[in-house]
């Protein structure tokens, strides 16, 4: 695999890494953001990874950076090649409530893949997902890949409001929406637990490359758990 070291401003690297997208690469990517953290710490001040990409933002006058982009090519090289990685990833399991009075699209769906609801529930559930990115909305992770059976494409016309929590799937991904916002994913289930307090340390519960399940609960539990109906 060849990587290619880019200066794009005064401040700022970007890493390609490749150009499909695949969940090992996903996670090479993951492993050399915590890498360039741990050796750089407060000379950078964000490095945002992303589905074949890694950006470095950096303090000009705490950086060499010749020495910088030496280094990350190099290092680079190492783990776009290494048949080990090693990496600090973790999993998180989230609380769900799959039913039609959160979810508006549950039904349709399954009708749509010819299944049943319940088949739905466990198609989505039963898998481990991976963070690919993280954007669109702050604590807003993209989440790949859903089984095949429940794959399905994105409204043709988004709705006005989404409500926070909602779990909803697009193409081959399926996400969390943190807040209420507009959105085209087609919605199956909600998710009561907060994804982004701005407040906290971290802010966000996950990482990309980290791994996620999703856990189907009661409505009683959804309730208690602070979800709204």
């Amino acid at each position: 695999m060849k990587v290619e070291v880019c200066r794009v401003s005064e401040t700022s690297l970007i890493i390609y890494f490749g150009h499909s997208i695949d969940l090992e690469l996903i996670e090479r990517i993951a492993a050399f953001s915590q890498m360039v953290q741990e050796r750089y710490q407060d000379k950078i001040y964000e490095v945002i990874p992303s589905y074949t990409t890694l950006l470095i933002e950096y303090y000009p006058l705490k950086v060499d950076v010749q020495e910088l982009t030496q280094w990350c090519q190099r290092e680079a090289d190492k783990i776009a090649n290494s048949d080990i990685l090693s990496s600090k990833q973790k999993t998180v399991t989230f609380p769900v409530y799959y039913h039609p009075e959160v979810a508006p699209d549950l039904q349709n769906l399954a009708s749509e893949k010819q299944l049943s609801v319940e088949q739905v529930i466990q198609l989505h559930s039963q898998r481990e997902y991976t963070v690919c990115a993280i954007g669109f909305a702050p604590g807003f992770a993209f989440l790949g890949t859903v089984d095949a059976q429940i794959a399905t494409p994105r409204h043709a016309e988004p709705r006005l409001k989404v409500a926070k929590g909602s779990v909803g799937i697009a193409d081959q991904q399926t996400a969390i929406y943190p807040q209420e916002t507009p959105g085209g994913w087609k919605i199956i289930g909600n998710c009561p637990v907060e994804l982004f307090n701005i407040n906290s340390e971290p802010m966000m519960p996950f990482d990309v490359g980290d791994k996620v399940r999703f856990e189907p609960i009661s409505r009683e539990k959804f309730l208690d758990l602070g979800g709204v109906v």
